[in-house]
């Protein structure tokens, strides 16, 4: 039996979207590493070169920042030429571009008598919906298409996308959010299927509570620095009693890249501080 370890990432490449964001920069760090070369992608160019210039001078491996836009077809192309012509082939896709919007958040969590309609499901912006589910979903769907069909001609790759604990266990206030991460758990096991005969895998993690730039309005008050009422009832829902820290997902990750895990596919980790397990009770 060969020696358990990730050695055989070693100077593979590996593409992330979204690698400027909170959870991206932490994944890109704990791939490289293990010596794999990363190309980071964001829509915001300076967030993406910060972060490959920050891995070069960390890990000492081949890190580059590519603009890229994961709802044009064009914009991914033109990244992922980019990514060949000073990285070589790519190995691993992460789809890391997602996010959420307060125009698609209710601010209230029922419906009681009373209520301001406003402020629930019937006052919700659909460009809100239209803008969470585009960047979730279809910002998931265009990189693999333009990335993976590479990894299917010559039978080797590996694809790891970001869904969420929402995709499991609907929170209240972000219909759109949830809806759009458990269309990640269903592409996630189809297109598992469909490349299965490829050696492609496709998996995914689903992060519990992590505090990010999206979702710290929900979980702190901005004025005090306290913990809202909805992050103390989600700190009561999770075992463990915190949020997690973003290197947590790292070995996951890592794990679902490797050879450890060869014979998985399909596949959606929850990284979640026992959160999905609890009844509350």
């Amino acid at each position: 039996m060969k020696t358990v370890s990730f050695e055989n990432l070693k100077d593979k490449t590996c593409v992330i979207t979204g690698g400027g964001g909170v959870i991206g920069q932490a994944l890109a760090k704990g791939i490289a590493s293990v010596g794999i070369k990363i190309a980071i992608l964001d829509i915001a160019e300076d967030a993406a070169n910060k972060a490959a210039e920050s891995i070069r001078n960390e890990f000492g491996v081949e890190a580059i920042g590519v603009k890229a836009d994961v709802l044009s077809i064009e914009s991914m192309k033109e990244a992922y030429a980019k990514v060949i012509s000073e990285l070589g082939q790519v190995d691993f896709l992460i789809n890391g571009a997602g996010g959420n919007s307060p125009k698609a958040t209710t601010s209230l969590e029922f419906i009681d008598e009373g209520s301001d309609l406003a402020e629930t499901f019937f006052g919700l912006d659909i460009a809100g919906f239209d803008w969470v589910f585009n960047l979730n979903f279809k910002g998931t769907i265009i990189p693999t298409m333009v990335i993976a069909e590479d990894m299917v001609k010559k039978k080797q790759g590996t694809i790891l996308n970001i869904s969420s604990m929402n995709a499991f266990r609907p929170l209240t206030k972000i219909p759109a959010y949830s809806a759009a991460k458990a269309s990640i758990n269903n592409f996630t096991e189809w297109l598992s299927v469909h490349l299965a005969k490829s050696n492609v895998r496709v998996n995914a993690i689903a992060p519990g509570f992590f505090v990010t730039n999206q979702n710290r309005f929900l979980l702190y008050d901005e004025q005090t620095n306290e913990l809202t009422p909805r992050g103390k009832k989600i700190l009561d829902g999770t075992p463990m009693g915190k949020f997690g820290e973003v290197e947590d997902l790292v070995g996951t990750t890592l794990y679902l890249l490797s050879d450890l895990s060869r014979f998985v596919t399909g596949v959606v980790i929850p990284v979640d501080g026992g959160f999905n397990a609890y009844s509350g009770v």
